[in-house]
């Protein structure tokens, strides 16, 4: 079970439907039938546009790119794909990180869009599996968009140490804890917590961290690579991160941007002039 009730799961989904609802531009929804069990897809864009597939992070599901697909979908056809094992409209399934199971997954999903080569951006663990992607199926990919990604740096827990102990004192509530985590302050936060705050209150994540790609795999990757990850970022260690993806991504470009947490926001057009100038 990845909701802890069935009602948690039908409140979480009726926001999901919610943000569907009042999805910015026409949108198609497709169901993919896959090993892992059925996929949930949003599709917007023209259908002659050069591909773009895009995977959230852990606890979200495609709502997660309502401010960026206005921007994306006049340039490309954006496939915002719900992961697995996420609350979203995908099967419950959790696939074992340590395998072939995720590309296998992603691979059966593209194959069932009817999609070849791809431009693919990722964010947090949406970013862990697309460049595990791109590393075990090479040619499927034509550029990669990583955002706050898991697997180049570790994960950082003494935030989330300090915020369990404010909260066991009555000095932290469950929305602190997020705007702590995510790095998000402000009034264009609120709609974001404000989801964070009904999903995680059903929601149960993955207990294991996210597996750390080696060094000599990042330098497998030979397609255009945009990195962009925040200085503050209380999930991964940014600093590495960008540090490795400099090391490693020949055609890489990274940005590490100064006083920003683990939600990045404002990255719209970075992203699409980066997709749009590495794809069609």
């Amino acid at each position: 079970m990845i909701y802890k009730s069935d009602e948690g799961r039908q409140l979480v989904e009726q926001r999901y439907r919610e943000h569907l609802d009042a999805w910015p531009v026409p949108r198609e929804e497709r169901r993919i039938d896959t090993a892992a069990g059925e996929t949930f897809v949003v599709i917007s864009g023209p259908v002659d546009a050069p591909p773009l597939v895009v995977l959230h992070g852990s606890g979200a599901n495609a709502s997660t790119w309502r401010a960026d697909i206005t921007d994306w979908s006049s340039r490309s056809r954006v496939y915002a794909v719900d992961l697995v094992g996420e609350p979203g409209f995908s099967a419950p399934t959790r696939l074992a990180l340590d395998s072939d199971a995720t590309a296998n997954w992603l691979e059966e999903v593209l194959d069932g869009l009817g999609l070849g080569t791809v431009a693919l951006a990722g964010m947090s663990l949406g970013g862990w599996t697309a460049l595990d992607y791109v590393l075990r199926r090479p040619g499927r990919v034509s550029a990669l968009v990583l955002l706050c990604p898991g697997g180049l740096g570790k994960h950082r827990y003494g935030w989330l140490v300090k915020a369990i102990g404010l909260r066991m004192i009555g000095r932290h509530s469950a929305r602190d804890m997020a705007r702590t985590g995510l790095g998000l302050d402000g009034p264009e936060a609120d709609p974001i917590l404000d989801d964070v705050e009904l999903t995680f209150a059903h929601f149960v994540p993955r207990p294991v961290s996210l597996p750390i790609f080696r060094d000599e795999q990042l330098r497998e990757v030979d397609i255009p690579v945009l990195v962009i990850v925040g200085e503050r970022d209380a999930l991964f260690d940014s600093a590495r991160t960008a540090e490795r993806a400099r090391g490693a991504f020949t055609r890489g470009e990274v940005r590490l941007l100064p006083g920003v947490g683990h939600a990045l926001l404002n990255q719209t057009a970075a992203v699409g002039d980066f997709v749009q100038s590495h794809t069609g």
